[in-house]
């Protein structure tokens, strides 16, 4: 039986081209300035800005694998790397946040004086690249987490520069140069809680846990709501990439007469009602005949 299915991997070359391009601009502009403001909050968000460029890399190279055929010793191609992008990815971001960090606290014991009214300007660039940025994936990072993990590099990098736009101008204002790593430490904070969600999701991905959206007890339920099928084993979910779902199952049916419609249809719900684009079935009767149906879809 021949079944087909459009995996719909949306061609995301455009926007890490333009995303590339923007953050590498400004890295050379954060760097530039912030020697010449005598910024360390300016260099650490450009430094953070090269390891977004270095994610965008590795993300689109991933896209790009994942899009190749499978051989006879990958049979599945290299969907995977997707997976192993955003594990990288979220690695990545938590040590640059770190140095960030590192850099914030050490700021504590000796504040210098900064040009501020450069670092709000060159910050405020910052926002404006990395919400351009952030905006050209936002469509793709609710089904994709690779793109996610390049989403949220942007967003991370947009609030990194916001806080030191929101420093800079209390520093013009109070003189407080304490004010810069306050600002920092927090938006450090709030950058951790989504990292380590989309390290916890790669992960779990990486050990071929089912990912977060699969409801395994509705699953289960449909199964046993077939009329020849009176119970079920070796049900196995797992993600082929960060865009596809595979099943394996053992169905125990009554019937001795399966058709083809009856599989077709399994296969329909799976991917109409789970999102699971590749689905192996293997059938056994209850008087211990085997039949075996493993269609890739």
């Amino acid at each position: 039986m021949s079944h087909h299915h459009d995996h719909g991997i949306k061609n995301y070359n455009q926007a890490f081209a333009i995303g590339i391009l923007l953050n590498s601009l400004f890295v050379g502009v954060g760097v530039a300035y912030g020697i010449s403001a005598n910024s360390l909050a300016l260099l650490a968000d450009a430094g953070h800005n090269l390891s977004d460029v270095l994610s965008l890399f590795l993300a689109w190279g991933a896209s790009l694998l994942a899009k190749k055929t499978g051989s006879e010793k990958r049979t599945y191609g290299y969907r995977k790397i997707t997976i192993i992008a955003s594990n990288i990815s979220a690695v990545l971001l938590l040590t640059t946040l770190g140095g960030i960090a590192w850099e914030a606290i050490s700021r504590f014991d000796q504040p210098s004086e900064v040009n501020s009214l450069v670092i709000i300007t060159v910050a405020a660039i910052g926002v404006g690249i990395n919400a351009i940025t952030a905006w050209l994936f936002v469509s793709g990072q609710k089904n994709d987490l690779n793109i996610k993990g390049a989403f949220l590099h942007m967003v991370a990098d947009a609030l990194i520069s916001l806080g030191v736009v929101i420093s800079g101008l209390v520093i013009m204002e109070t003189g407080l140069m304490i004010i810069d790593p306050i600002v920092s430490i927090l938006v450090i904070v709030i950058i951790l809680i989504s990292t380590l969600g989309l390290l916890k999701d790669s992960f779990n991905l990486a050990l071929d846990a089912a990912p977060k959206s699969i409801e395994m007890s509705k699953i289960k339920a449909y199964f046993l709501s077939l009329t020849p099928v009176s119970q079920f084993h070796d049900l196995h979910i797992w993600a082929l990439s960060t865009t596809e779902t595979a099943l394996s199952v053992h169905l125990v049916v009554t019937d001795l007469v399966i058709n083809n419609n009856f599989l077709e249809n399994i296969q329909a719900h799976l991917h109409h009602h789970f999102d699971i684009g590749h689905a192996t079935i293997q059938l056994e009767i209850d008087d211990g005949t085997l039949m075996h149906h493993d269609p890739m879809c």
